[in-house]
């Protein structure tokens, strides 16, 4: 490592959907410039679970603790201000411990704001805040922090919020699912803007087309740069080279050989892709329902189910289904969107899936289970046109009938041909975005140049 390179910092929340993102964008400074030192700062919930670091990385990885070695992992939101307090206390120590130069920046989760005032500015460096969710759902969580919206939300036919599309109640962010006596994650969500008009730079995992309005607005307020989508910004290393892995930190172990092999058995645009992510955990009854669905749609589909949802499936299913779907534990999913042989993505719609499945111009099935899941849901059916919801009952239950129905929609029928064009579209404006003179390329200019002659 090169002691006289400007050096760059970069702390996660330690769940894979906020790691991922990071490290892509410390990836691109790192290799893309060979003028930058960077340092991934992991916690330990995440070195343990690694199941391993990128090799031949171009950054340096350094391990936190956030207390787990001595107490029992976070399980809810309460928890998380134990962990915050902890890794606080580390973190401080780090950079009084490194006694870091001026030449220095640090890239922090926007739910970990201290790190701007207390640590950036406290040593004289630049403080970037990045964020993991969309401008748009980031902006109803500032217009929470303005009282223009309070939680619990009041059912309301429309909601009128500035440089946001109409929305309706079940529109917005499905708090109440992760919420605590003391709203501790409310505090979270909303604390990201405590201090966000003091940070240097305020990244989000976007690009300026998908989001033009709130970009626009956000602009005039902080000193936002779009820097996604983050999975595309090593082109070369994914893109153009797809059967290789793209150096990502996986906390479960992906069948990638698995999966291609048999999503190369299939024909072109056959397949339905099938995943929740890394946390999302669904009732027994509705993978039942989920399975039984994807069953009835008597189409091929390639499902991931995490190791720890297994047992909620329906008995001998991963038997029964075996002439027409592969189960999986985990998977390389933006290999598995780039394959020929994928029609459509059904999602909870998080945030980065929800990036993954436009940027490779996949139509989008969504079954929302919280946070800012429900909002990603509404952008990709009513805004950009490139998905659908399913229609839960009133208890929120999906039926294997409505997961039918839309699988067979979107994989066969003439509502699939029209949500790919839309998509297709989407997929053309994100290769832009990260392109040759693109939006997030000059973005990303401008930080380098920034950190350069800081």
């Amino acid at each position: 490592m090169n002691a006289n390179k400007p050096h760059v910092y970069v702390l996660p929340f330690p769940v894979q959907s906020h790691i991922n993102p990071m490290l892509e964008f410390s990836k691109c400074l790192a290799s893309n410039t060979n003028l930058i030192n960077v340092t991934f700062l992991i916690t330990t919930i995440t070195n343990k679970s690694i199941i391993k670091l990128p090799p031949n990385s171009s950054i340096t990885f350094e391990s936190i603790s956030d207390g787990s070695e001595e107490t029992q992992e976070p399980q809810n939101s309460a928890d998380f201000r134990r962990l915050e307090n902890i890794v606080y206390k580390k973190v401080t120590k780090f950079f009084i411990d490194q006694q870091k130069s001026s030449h220095t920046t640090v890239v922090y989760d926007s739910v970990f704001p201290w790190m701007l005032d207390d640590i950036a500015h406290q040593h004289g460096l630049l403080g970037a805040s990045f964020f993991t969710q969309s401008c748009s759902v980031s902006a109803i969580y500032y217009h929470i922090k303005q009282g223009l919206l309070s939680f619990p939300f009041e059912d309301q036919s429309e909601l009128d919020l500035p440089f946001l599309p109409k929305l309706q109640t079940n529109d917005l962010p499905a708090l109440e699912k992760v919420m605590d006596s003391n709203h501790t994650m409310l505090e979270v969500l909303v604390g990201q803007f405590s201090n966000l008009e003091k940070a240097d730079f305020v990244l989000f995992n976007t690009f300026d087309e998908l989001e033009i309005e709130v970009v626009q607005w956000m602009m005039t307020c902080w000193t936002i740069k779009t820097i996604g989508p983050t999975h595309s910004l090593l082109q070369n290393d994914v893109v153009n080279t797809p059967h290789k892995n793209n150096q990502m930190i996986n906390l479960f172990e992906p069948n990638q050989e698995a999966c291609r092999k048999w999503l190369d058995s299939k024909e072109t645009s056959s397949v339905v892709y099938v995943s929740f992510g890394s946390l999302a955990s669904l009732e027994k009854s509705q993978i039942e329902e989920l399975a039984w669905g994807l069953m009835m749609s008597k189409c091929s589909f390639l499902w991931v189910v995490r190791a720890s949802e297994e047992h909620k499936l329906p008995p001998n299913f991963t038997s029964l289904a075996c002439e027409r779907g592969l189960i999986v534990n985990w998977c390389t999913q933006t290999q598995v969107l780039a394959h020929h042989a994928v029609s459509c993505f059904l999602t909870h719609g998080g945030w980065n899936s929800t990036m993954e499945g436009l940027s490779y111009g996949v139509p989008l099935i969504v079954m929302a289970q919280w946070v800012d899941q429900t909002t990603n849901a509404k952008f990709i059916e009513d805004v950009w046109r490139v998905g659908v919801r399913v229609r839960g009952s009133e208890n929120g239950m999906v039926s294997k009938e409505e997961v039918c129905m839309c699988v067979v929609d979107i994989a066969q029928g003439d509502k699939g041909r029209e949500l790919r064009l839309n998509a297709s579209k989407l997929k053309k404006l994100a290769e832009e975005a990260v392109g040759e003179g693109g939006t997030t390329t000059k973005n990303i200019e401008d930080i380098v140049s920034r950190i350069m002659c800081f």
